[in-house]
């Protein structure tokens, strides 16, 4: 059974005096946490010597802030007392690669393996090959300019990361990026992908424009801003992109662009919003902003709101979780949705 982490110094003393130990933060609205119980439960029988957790995001926020929790389930491995990977999402097959990966069985632990087992464990694994490719590929294609570096633009964690941020950003290029040390799957399956066996990597168009020397190199003699002006098209992208934001806000009366599905809210926000939209009877559509980076992206530049849930009506922005708690408790929201 896991161990409810209640506060902060709970959460620091158990990660500290475990060596395999797996924290799932939840929230008690989210129905895909309780799965994902189950799947911790099998992973407790097959790995001695793993302990696992749960930590409320909300009841517990301060610390599910300093881990970067965003959306639930959300799971934090820790070996040795230190933080080693974390995985975002109900995602079994994930965690349970992780959980072999980090937390390998001992030789006490290990048995014989039938013919068959040994068939299985190979189409499982050609399977969550292809899988992956198909992953990497949506990842490099999601925007036209992608960096795969350690840490994030703003806090890059190593210096050739740092450097080529600072070399796009010099060049005045908008980019996108994504932490490799976020997710261990990514960062492996990129080398072979692109057969480059280093970080960072930059992609434009889809493709691999190289490694740090050769992005400095570019930087200097004024090739990376060519390069990169030419496959955002001089704003043919952000255009393509603001008609299907349009588009979309215009295909219904009532939208919510928000984490996860009216089903199976992915945060605790958009969880609140869903409620007092059901409450008012109104029928809205919903958009799940974390299964489309472009759209999670510029939609908050084509409406100048930084966050999300964001609420619309026939194309326009009613606004986010707290003018929409507002309208709701004020007995507004029926109304300004253009119910009678």
């Amino acid at each position: 059974m896991s161990v409810a982490l209640t506060d902060a110094v709970a959460y620091d003393a158990f990660t500290a005096a475990r060596d395999r130990a797996i924290v799932h933060f939840t929230a008690s609205w989210c129905e895909p946490c309780a799965a994902m119980e189950i799947v911790l439960e099998k992973i407790r029988e097959k790995h001695a010597g793993v302990v696992t957790a749960t930590c409320d995001a909300e009841a517990v926020e301060d610390v599910a802030e300093r881990e970067g929790v965003s959306a639930v389930p959300y799971f934090v491995f820790y070996r040795d007392g230190k933080r080693v990977d974390a995985v975002e999402g109900a995602d079994a097959a994930t965690v349970t690669n992780k959980t072999r990966m980090y937390f390998p069985a001992t030789a006490t632990q290990t048995t014989a393996t039938t013919a068959k087992g040994a068939d299985a464990v190979k189409s499982t694994e050609a399977s969550g090959k292809q899988a992956l490719q198909a992953r990497l590929k949506s990842l490099i294609e999601s925007q036209p300019v992608v960096l795969f570096m350690k840490g994030h633009p703003d806090e890059p964690k190593c210096g050739f990361s740092r450097k080529v941020v600072d070399a796009l950003n010099g060049a005045g290029i908008k980019f996108g990026s994504f932490n490799i040390l976020a997710d261990e799957d990514v960062r492996q399956g990129l080398k072979e992908y692109s057969n480059w066996p280093t970080y960072p990597q930059l992609y434009v168009d889809g493709e691999l424009l190289g490694g740090c020397d050769i992005i400095l190199e570019m930087a200097e003699s004024g090739e990376l801003a060519e390069a990169c002006s030419e496959a955002s098209g001089d704003g043919k992208v952000k255009k393509a992109l603001n008609e299907r934001i349009k588009r979309m806000l215009d295909a219904q009366d009532v939208i919510l662009f928000m984490k996860g599905d009216r089903n199976v809210p992915r945060c605790g926000f958009s969880g609140k919003v869903v409620k007092a939209l059901d409450a008012t009877g109104v029928e809205y559509a919903t958009f799940d902003i974390l299964g489309d980076e472009p759209i999670r992206q510029g939609l908050k530049e084509y409406s100048n709101w930084p966050t999300y849930p964001q609420l619309y009506y026939k194309g326009e922005l009613i606004g986010g979780c707290d003018i929409i708690l507002e309208l709701a408790e004020a007995g507004e929201l029926a109304t300004e949705l253009g119910a009678a």
